[in-house]
């Protein structure tokens, strides 16, 4: 495994390390991966609804799988579940958003029959490499309990029952917080254990992209976070209110303070078999 301590730096943040690869001679168009998730609409509607889309190739689709393509350098930019930066030879952190939380992100959640203490066994949702090690950090560090791990396939909610709970996220996870008994929403209890808010994904690239398109990207990313009407308008979903999600639970800023929160939680899962 390769870790590397992320260098916070103002926009665009970017990590420089040895050996870098510039795409400003790409006689291509940049390779762009996100997750499909409700969550990212509002970071994607400005890339989508302007002529920043004829530069890209857009990939979606669930986070585990975007940052697979990122290691492969399948794509040059992803907005990546932040755990597999420890195993990118080269990284950079591009603009000034993310998918974090300051508190309950609603979508993050370790799901059960029985209370956390009656937890034995807990199934890991195989769509996102964060959540499954902020599970492992505040299930050690917090709740101080040493379950079996098990790693699911496909949709496993039905097999959450008795001492079996399971880490769901996205879209499933708001959803399944209309049938299961206990709810504890991993952004909340990390922020209860440190103080600090929390980054689940950010726009994380394998290369040095030009200045020009970094700048052009990151306002596209702000359009939909600064007016949600048109995002809205878009989304038809039953299961939990969006207005709510994306104002209150989803924390779209990358600052000062979510950078402080994404150093701890590597330093945390540096000794994590990845």
């Amino acid at each position: 495994m390769i870790y590397r301590q992320v260098l916070f730096l103002a926009f665009p943040a970017v990590l420089l390390l040895p050996k870098l690869i510039n795409t400003k001679e790409l006689d291509r168009k940049i390779r762009v991966g996100a997750v499909s998730y409700l969550n990212t609409k509002p970071l994607l509607y400005g890339i989508q609804h302007t002529d920043l889309m004829q530069e890209i190739d857009l990939y979606m689709d669930y986070p585990s799988k975007i940052a697979s393509m990122l290691l492969h350098d399948e794509i040059d930019i992803g907005l990546v579940p932040v755990a597999v930066i420890p195993l990118m030879k080269e990284y950079h952190i591009y603009t000034n958003y993310c998918i974090g939380c300051e508190g309950k992100v609603a979508s993050v959640c370790l799901f059960s029959e029985v209370p956390i203490d009656q937890v034995k066994q807990v199934l890991l949702d195989y769509q996102s490499r964060t959540s499954v090690q902020l599970a492992r950090v505040l299930l050690r560090d917090y709740w101080k309990i040493e379950p079996e791990w098990v790693d699911a396939q496909e949709d496993f909610r039905h097999l959450i029952g008795g001492s079996t709970a399971g880490v769901v996220i996205g879209d499933r996870a708001l959803e399944q917080r209309n049938t299961s008994s206990y709810i504890y929403d991993l952004g909340e209890y990390w922020n209860i254990m440190t103080g600090l808010p929390f980054v689940f994904a950010a726009w994380v690239s394998n290369k040095v992209l030009p200045e020009s398109f970094v700048g052009r990207f990151n306002q596209a990313n702000g359009v939909g976070v600064h007016d949600l009407g048109p995002v809205l308008k878009e989304q038809h979903y039953s299961a939990f209110d969006l207005e709510q999600y994306y104002t209150v639970n989803i924390r779209y800023e990358l600052d000062d303070r979510k950078r402080e929160g994404l150093a701890l939680f590597l330093q945390k899962i540096a000794g994590f078999n990845l």
